[in-house]
């Protein structure tokens, strides 16, 4: 009989984000603070008597291979902890993809965890954050969730005190973009005004107000995605009185930050009409 643990696989947002360097080997150094918010896909985990694992999602567009983290996950856990039974993921996605909301990466945390918990937790802390940050830069902060602020790759992550808000809408058009192209992007821009992201990482932590928060939010990959979409996005959720309104990650989503539930529904109705992906939805611990 097989053993079975479901995830709900939160998405996130980065508050803010910077590129502040690149490696030898051709990675991207950054700075972020990385916000898990109440969009999710939700992932099944079973360990089976069959060996081999095996991978499906109800989204065709998700390849359902070795290519996914979610497998990659499975794949490098049973590796390290010895495990020879087989592993069954069922993925049911609500995390746009192409958005910047991290919905492969979650979704191989949730992997790591639930074997974690499925097999006994055999693994310590540090061995899964060293397979998390092979599997990618944000996967090591979905094993944290929260509000955390994270350097280098994103393997060096600080837990920031929880930032609290209810009142958050998060929309995405029918472009997306590829993490590699928005790179090759960013590395050709000119002296571009970087995001204030120590600064939004020292008011975090003095507990500072949503509208303070708020006002240094930014994120330096806007200015090397030129896509209708996003600066429409933007214009509808600043007409309707968003505090802020920033593409997260990469691209292409775009979150909005409102004073009240009532202008935020407002903003969302208003978005619907015009991209097919809007939603209401709040930060969470």
């Amino acid at each position: 009989m097989s053993r079975t643990v479901t995830r709900k696989a939160s998405a996130k947002i980065n508050l803010g984000l910077d590129v502040t360097g690149i490696r030898e080997d051709g990675y991207h150094l950054l700075e972020t603070v990385f916000q898990t918010v109440s969009i999710y896909d939700v992932v099944t985990v079973s360990v089976t008597k069959k060996s081999g694992i095996i991978l499906t999602c109800d989204d065709p567009d998700v390849p359902c291979t070795e290519k996914n983290i979610a497998w990659k996950a499975a794949q490098c856990f049973c590796d390290a902890a010895g495990i020879s039974e087989g592993v069954e993921i069922q993925i049911q996605k609500q995390i746009p993809m192409q958005a910047g909301m991290g919905g492969g990466s979650t979704d191989g945390a949730a992997v790591l965890l639930a074997l974690q918990e499925l097999t006994g937790a055999p693994l310590t802390m540090e061995q899964l954050n060293r397979i998390a940050v092979g599997l990618g830069a944000d996967v090591p902060f979905f094993l944290m969730g929260g509000t955390a602020y994270a350097a280098g790759i994103g393997e060096d992550l600080e837990q920031l005190p929880a930032f609290e808000t209810k009142h958050m809408v998060i929309a995405k058009g029918t472009s997306g973009v590829s993490t590699a192209e928005a790179y090759h992007r960013m590395d050709t821009l000119e002296n571009p005004v970087h995001p204030q992201v120590q600064q939004l990482r020292s008011v975090l932590k003095k507990g500072a107000s949503v509208p303070e928060v708020a006002a240094l939010c930014g994120n330096l990959f806007e200015a090397a995605i030129d896509l209708p979409e996003i600066t429409n996005i933007r214009s509808v959720m600043l007409e309707q009185g968003a505090w802020c309104s920033v593409m997260t990650g990469s691209g292409a989503a775009v979150y909005g930050i409102f004073e009240s539930e009532e202008t935020a529904k407002q903003a969302c109705q208003a978005l619907k009409k015009i991209v097919p992906f809007a939603c209401c939805c709040e930060t969470i611990a």
